[in-house]
Order: structure tokens, then C-alpha cells, then sequence
């Protein structure tokens, strides 16, 4: 698309809807209100001006550590129309990230979700930048605002502040998969890019659909589900504040009824094998499903599509690229793969030397598209080793066949050698979990007696199966007919839960460490 040299990114994915006529259907429905599309531009405009009464200036930062209710919409885009950059927080962080967040953006202003308060209220008094505490659905403590008064103490009208089509946004912080997160930077432009090119060229929405993300808002793939792709044609968002549970989430399903639903792996497993989860327990109205964060199990997409009817459109996406852009698509569904490049989006597979390596051989994806991050906040030497020109490199490795189908084989710093064969631990995973007793299952290396890298398994079990020597016998051969006789895990153990980030993504170092 072309856009003007003078853009913000508030006027087509809000003001626009009054013009279009849908002043009054619902924009957002959380468990309790309803936000309708005149609402959100109201709330918009008063956030905007409350930026500019407490004197936070453009391109300073407001922290947003909020639940996903409609409190967080207009939160989001009033801080955008001022030009005032909001950062999106993870909410299940630990004190020290969100101090250590805090300190890196050096925000102004934090807006936050009455039942986090607890969790950053020790914070405050170190945090020199921070100024200002709005506190959204609930009573506000003595030191901190109440944001809806707050809000209504604005006038319901504002200028879009004259931003740059280039200029910054918002930003997103990295997982922190492997350490602390790195704050990511996107321009106004982006929100619109993956909306017409996945949202809208993939995915189909349309402004009859009705979509819920049990991916957050904070999460860049939550994101795009719950506001950037309905706001862009005016659909309906259901926000569910609480954690995605397989119960929570059917609830959602089957009171709202969405057209579109937006989830990962692990989840998916985990609706699969609760018991209450029929097909009756869901949408009837729902025509397609996604899934982003890790790679979907072949075995899960197969059992959804046929428990369901509704296939999953697997793909990969990064905070760095903002949404998914490589992915299945409508009618050409091969589980087990990514799928292939998102149109708007080019990809690469290169080895170690930087060198494109040929169909069937294992080389890192970088990508290329409008919707690339313009850097890292304050990391030179990792904003320079992942974006590269044009291109961003993903860090993960993958494997392309002839018919130009993706497949996912794991981290390039998750992936070892066997006997002198790359193993990929994604691929060993799938394996485990197409066996009848495992829920989930993680894989990294270990070395044996020997010095020589060894797959290891840590495995979840389905209810109802007990670990005994059998079991891992039947696991180790399992594995080797599914995979490949010397990828078996010489090593299984058995947990109650996997590490894991608040995206879902295993954290794979911390079963290493």
C-alpha cells in the first residue's frame, strides 16, 4: 500500500467507523460490557487528550500492563492519536522484569489493571521516569488515578496528532525466551500491513465475523486477532481477561459464538483432551481457526479438524514481524508444515555462511515485508545481527520441500547434532506427541558417558497413564519408527508441566539448565 508521508495509525483503524456507518455495533465485548465502535472512538480521543493533560509529550512512552477488557482498546489507540508511544506489557511477568521493562522504556505513565497493582506497586518509588499510575476496573489506590474517571474528565473530541507513516508506534517486548526482553519497535504503518496481508489475504475477515484470540493482546499474534484485523474491516472482537483455560475458553466459544478463533499449540492439545470439549461445547458458527507462537503437532491439527470440523490454519509469525508470515491457508492445509509465505512477505532459507541451501536441506528463515520492526530499543549489536537491510533473521530453522511447503525444525539455538545429523527437537516432539499417552512433550540435547550430544525427552502425560519402564519403551519406539532410529531420546522424564512463556512458547534452556 502507499501511504502519506503524514499518517497515524488511529484514522483508519478507529476514526474511520463512524464515517463507515457502524457507530453503534459492538467494536468489543469482554465477560461483562460492550464497547461499540462510536464508544471507541469516544474513549479514544479522551485518552488522547488525557496524554496531553498530564503533559506526557509525543514519542515519550505509557506502559500498559492490562488485562484484555475493552478498557484496553482505547488505551492502546488514544496513546497512538496523541503520538504518545504505548508499550504493551506481558502480564505474567515477575517483579524484576517489570522493573527491569520499566527502567529500559523509561515510561511516563503506566496504565494497569486493578488486580496487577499488587505486583509493581514495590516498584514505584525506584522508577525515576515514571510519573503518572491510572489504575483501569477497580478502585484505584491512594497513589495511582482512577482511569475511567480520569478518562471522563476529558473532552470526547481530538486531533490526530501530524505522525510520520515511518515514525514509531507502539512497541512490544520480546517473550524473553531465552533472558530478559528486548523491547521491539513498530511503526504506524504495520498495524494495517498484516491486517491486508494476513488478516484480510489469509485469513478472510470480514466485517460479519465475530473473532476471539485466547492469545493476548500484549502477545504481537494477540495482537493482530484482537484488534489490528477487526478494527481494519470493522468486525466484532470477544476479550476474554481471564487465563485461557480449555474451560474458559469453550465458555467463550459457545456464549458468543465467534466466526474466527485464534489460539496455540498448547492449547489446542489441551481442548482436545478435555472431556467437556464437544463439538456441541463450541462455536457452530465457526469457519476457521489459527494457531501461532510454536509450531502446531501434525497429530493435533488432524484431531481438531476431524473433533471440529474447522481445520487450523498453522503459520509462523515474531514479535520482530508482528504477525505471521509464512502459513497454510484456506483449502491447502498440510499439517505439520507452516504452510507457505504469506503474499506480501518474501522468505529465505540460508546456512551458516549466509548461502540460500537447496529443497530438503535444513537452513535459518529470514524475512522480508512491510510490516518489519524498525529496531530494537537500546541494543545496537542485536538490533544489527537480527535485521539486516531488508531482511530479519527469525532464528529459526526450517526446511523447505518441492512444493515450496515450510516445515518447522526448531530453534537455531535448539538444535543439535546425532551421529553428525541435525536433529530437530520439533520433530521429535511431534513424535512423542502422537503417542496415545502423551499430552505434551519437550526435547533438548544431553551429553552421554561418551561427551556426544544425546536427545533427551521431558514429557507431560495424558490422565490416566502411569510412568513405568514400559511406558518409555514404548515411547523410545515409538519415536523411532515415527522419526528416525537414532533421534530417540535416550533420556525420558516425566513432569507435570512444561516451562513455558506466557505466549505458550517451552522454554527449552530452562529444561537444559
Amino acid at each position: 500500500m502507499n501511504y502519506p508521508r503524514s499518517y497515524n495509525a488511529t484514522t483508519a483503524m478507529v476514526d474511520a467507523h463512524i464515517a463507515a456507518g457502524r457507530g453503534d455495533k459492538p467494536a468489543f465485548i469482554d465477560t461483562t460490557e460492550t464497547l461499540t465502535y462510536a464508544a471507541l472512538v469516544e474513549r479514544t480521543n479522551r485518552m488522547a487528550n488525557l496524554m496531553h493533560t498530564y503533559a506526557i509529550p509525543r514519542e515519550a512512552r505509557v506502559a500498559l500492563l492490562m488485562l484484555d477488557t475493552i478498557d484496553y482498546p482505547p488505551a492502546f489507540w488514544g496513546a497512538i492519536k496523541a503520538g504518545v508511544v504505548p508499550v504493551a506489557l506481558n502480564t505474567l511477568l515477575t517483579a524484576e522484569q517489570y522493573k527491569y521493562i520499566l527502567e529500559d522504556s523509561r515510561a511516563r505513565a503506566i496504565v494497569v489493571s486493578a488486580g496487577l497493582v499488587e505486583t509493581v506497586k514495590p516498584l514505584l518509588k525506584d522508577l525515576p521516569f515514571l510519573k503518572h499510575v491510572f489504575v483501569a476496573g477497580g478502585v484505584a489506590p491512594p497513589f495511582a488515578l482512577d482511569f475511567r474517571g480520569e478518562l471522563a474528565h476529558q473532552a470526547p473530541t481530538a486531533e490526530a496528532a501530524d505522525t510520520c507513516a515511518d515514525e514509531v508506534a507502539f512497541w512490544l517486548y520480546s517473550s524473553g525466551s531465552t533472558g530478559m526482553p528486548k523491547g521491539t519497535r513498530h511503526i504506524h504503518t504495520s498495524p494495517m500491513e498484516t491486517a491486508r496481508l494476513y488478516g484480510r489475504g489469509v485469513l478472510g475477515i470480514r466485517e460479519d465475523d465475530v473473532i476471539f484470540s485466547a492469545a493476548k493482546i500484549f502477545f504481537a499474534y494477540g495482537l493482530g486477532n484482537a484488534m489490528s484485523f477487526p478494527l481494519s474491516v470493522g468486525a466484532t472482537t470477544i476479550l476474554l481477561p481471564d487465563r485461557p483455560t480449555p474451560e474458559s475458553v469453550f465458555r467463550v466459544l459457545k456464549q458468543h459464538q465467534p466466526t474466527l478463533f485464534g489460539g496455540v499449540p498448547t492449547l489446542y492439545a489441551s481442548m482436545l483432551n478435555f472431556e467437556a470439549g464437544t463439538r456441541d461445547a463450541s462455536s457452530k458458527r465457526l469457519r476457521q481457526c489459527i494457531s501461532a507462537g510454536e509450531a502446531l503437532p501434525a497429530e493435533v491439527g488432524k484431531a481438531w479438524a476431524e473433533k471440529f470440523g474447522v481445520d487450523i490454519l498453522d503459520g509462523i509469525g515474531s514479535t520482530e514481524m508482528l504477525h505471521i508470515f509464512v502459513s497454510n491457508r484456506p483449502g491447502d492445509v498440510h499439517y505439520g508444515t507452516s504452510g507457505k509465505p504469506v503474499p506480501g512477505y518474501q522468505v529465505r532459507l540460508v546456512d551458516e555462511a549466509g548461502g540460500d541451501v537447496a529443497d530438503g536441506e535444513v537452513g535459518e528463515l529470514l524475512v522480508a515485508g512491510p510490516s518489519a520492526a524498525d529496531g530494537y530499543w537500546n541494543q545496537r549489536d542485536k538490533s544489527r545481527s537480527t535485521f539486516e537491510g531488508g531482511w530479519t533473521r527469525s532464528g529459526d530453522k526450517y526446511v523447505r520441500d518441492g512444493g515450496g511447503y515450510f516445515t518447522y525444525q526448531g530453534r537455531t539455538d535448539d538444535m543439535f547434532k546425532v551421529s553428525g545429523i541435525w536433529v530437530s527437537p520439533f520433530e521429535v516432539e511431534s513424535a512423542l506427541i502422537s503417542h496415545a499417552a502423551v499430552l505434551e512433550a519437550a526435547v533438548v540435547p544431553k551429553q552421554d558417558a561418551d561427551g556426544l550430544l544425546k536427545p533427551r525427552a521431558v514429557v507431560v502425560l495424558k490422565a490416566g497413564h502411569a510412568v513405568n519402564d514400559a511406558l518409555i519403551a514404548s515411547l523410545q519406539d515409538h519415536v523411532k519408527a515415527k522419526a528416525g532410529a537414532w533421534k530417540y531420546p535416550r533420556w525420558v522424564e516425566f513432569i507435570e508441566a512444561l516451562p513455558k512463556t506466557a505466549t505458550g512458547k517451552i522454554q527449552r534452556f530452562k529444561l537444559r539448565d
